[in-house]
């Protein structure tokens, strides 16, 4: 089961004249601005802006070239071209300092949103990509669902070859494309065009502002697209190879772009956190893992036959429905009440920093599952205190939690990275962080013996992917995790038994009276003196 949301990957293929019939329409109805980002483009913006379908362009509410304080005179040209053209919906703007490919497409999306556009396209002035294909970057938002459209050249892939699209960019575009979409569980054809439109509804609700200044901004903000499960649809355009100039490090774009979805990876784990990647639109953070070899399905496989079990920070109650079908009776508290979908399960509203103990009624629990909660508690010893006098002696205690001593975490340390996320090990919400050791202690000190401590490898079958080669990573960190939990596990579960209490075992000792030992005459006891005795 994957967790990542693929975005949708529709192919447009409406023919020409109705997808231009179809934009002017959609023009006529929404307000659709042009962005046409420039830098040092004195030469070409002019054509960039002649090639506009002109019945398409005089329907767009505003055309705006933001010239990113080229060296030239491209904010010049740009307004001479659009008073020779009769333009009177261009505006020319230019930056007070050069703020970088994609920060001249943050300050472009920015006056779109400001501004109320409902789409809004993206176009180049250096002429790489075709003006007269506008219409096709319009046309697909006349369904609702579409919330990006991109202009492909690798539709067919060979026409970008016979577009003049060098050799050595075209097998780059080809590789970095397939890792991509390997990372990323989409479908893309192209991750690298230019051209491209977007729904600023969509683009309202996700972090762009916080995107790269560099060229790889184009493949953040698909990220957060395709994290977020948006509908992307692609248009097949011409390739345009002239001799504009390329400002474009090739490798170092790649790399970036390699980095950026490998952090995404890292994001969903909960190993990496990035405000790019903080697009709050995943999938719930905390579900029932599916994979064999998972924390709750481990947890799922031991015995509660006929227990009274307590589920403490049940969630969505997933867990305790599960375990309900083989216990005698399950209690599944947590602050929000989880649902109650299956016989022989209670839930509550609980308040697990209050005294919960005092709040469950009833007869003490053979088993407590405490499941990624006591790291989240303002005092977890109390939280362990009041778990502990809701079992009855002997009683069992599953509780895990995250490792922050997992080998990634001690690495990103060692190169001086530390910071908390959404989630995992370093999870925001987290107000203690534990090693195997720490947590263990921990349920010593409050009253428990420890049977045994079970680690776990990072959910990659249920966050990324179960194919090859995630699912052999996956196998080798669980398998280093249950022979070496300290260093490798992702995060760990402690079974424990809850010992009787002093209390309990002064009063198994004294309640029945003691054993009057029997005189040798040297010592005699006098009868009268103990009070078991008449």
């Amino acid at each position: 089961m994957l967790a990542l949301q693929a975005s949708d990957v529709w192919k447009h293929s409406m023919n020409d004249a109705d997808a231009l019939n179809a934009a002017i329409e959609y023009t006529r109805r929404k307000r659709v601005g042009l962005l046409i980002v420039a830098y040092n483009a004195e030469k070409t913006i002019g054509s960039v802006l002649q090639c506009l379908p002109v019945d398409l362009a005089e329907n767009l509410v505003e055309i705006y070239v933001i010239d990113d304080f080229s060296a030239d005179n491209t904010a010049q040209a740009a307004a001479n071209a659009g008073a020779r053209l009769g333009m009177r919906n261009l505006r020319v703007f230019r930056t007070p300092a050069n703020q970088g490919y994609g920060g001249n497409q943050i300050l472009g999306y920015t006056h779109a949103i400001r501004q109320g556009f409902d789409v809004v396209v993206m176009l180049h002035g250096d002429g790489q990509y075709p003006p007269e294909c506008l219409h096709r970057l319009i046309a697909p938002f006349s369904d609702p669902a579409t919330a990006c459209a991109l202009g492909s050249r690798m539709a067919r892939r060979l026409d970008a070859l016979r577009g003049g699209m060098p050799v050595y960019k075209w097998l780059g575009n080809q590789v970095l494309t397939w890792f991509e979409n390997h990372m990323l569980d989409a479908a893309l054809t192209e991750f690298h065009t230019g051209y491209r439109a977007f729904r600023l509804d969509v683009l309202r609700q996700i972090p762009f502002e916080h995107n790269s200044h560099d060229f790889h901004f184009d493949t953040q903000i698909l990220i957060q697209l395709i994290s977020w499960g948006q509908k992307i649809v692609e248009v097949a355009i011409p390739t345009h190879y002239g001799d504009e100039v390329c400002h474009v490090n090739g490798f170092r774009y790649a790399w970036q772009c390699v980095k950026a979805v490998t952090k995404y990876r890292l994001f969903r784990m909960g190993l990496f956190y990035n405000r790019f990647l903080d697009t709050q639109h995943g999938a719930p953070r905390y579900t029932l893992k599916r994979a064999a070899n998972s924390l709750h399905q481990h947890v799922l496989r031991q015995n509660f036959r006929g227990e009274r079990v307590l589920d403490l920070g049940a969630g969505l109650g997933e867990l305790a429905a599960l375990v309900a079908a083989e216990a005698a009776c399950v209690v599944a508290i947590d602050l929000q009440r989880p649902p109650a979908g299956a016989e022989r399960l209670a839930t509550a509203a609980v308040d697990l920093n209050g005294d919960f103990d005092r709040q469950i009624a009833g007869s003490p629990f053979d088993t407590v599952v405490a499941l990624d909660v006591i790291e989240h508690l303002k005092l977890p010893e109390q939280a362990v205190a009041r778990s502990s006098r809701l079992l009855r002696p002997g009683g069992r205690l599953l509780a895990s939690t995250a490792n922050v001593a997992f080998f990634i975490v001690r690495f990103m340390l060692l190169l001086g990275k530390f910071n908390y996320g959404r989630r995992g090990i370093l999870d925001m919400t987290h107000t203690r962080l534990f090693t195997v050791r720490s947590f263990v202690r921990l349920l010593e000190d409050f009253g428990f013996q420890v049977e045994r401590v079970r680690g776990f490898g990072p959910p990659i079958r249920d966050e990324i992917s179960d194919r090859f080669p995630w699912s052999w990573i996956d196998w080798l960190l669980g398998w280093l995790a249950r022979v070496w939990p300290r260093m490798f596990a992702f995060n760990f579960v402690v079974v424990a038994r809850r010992k009787p209490s002093l209390e309990e075992v002064y009063a198994g000792t004294f309640a029945d009276g003691d054993w009057v030992a029997e005189s040798d005459g040297r010592n005699p006891i006098p009868p009268s003196t103990h009070p078991s005795l008449p």
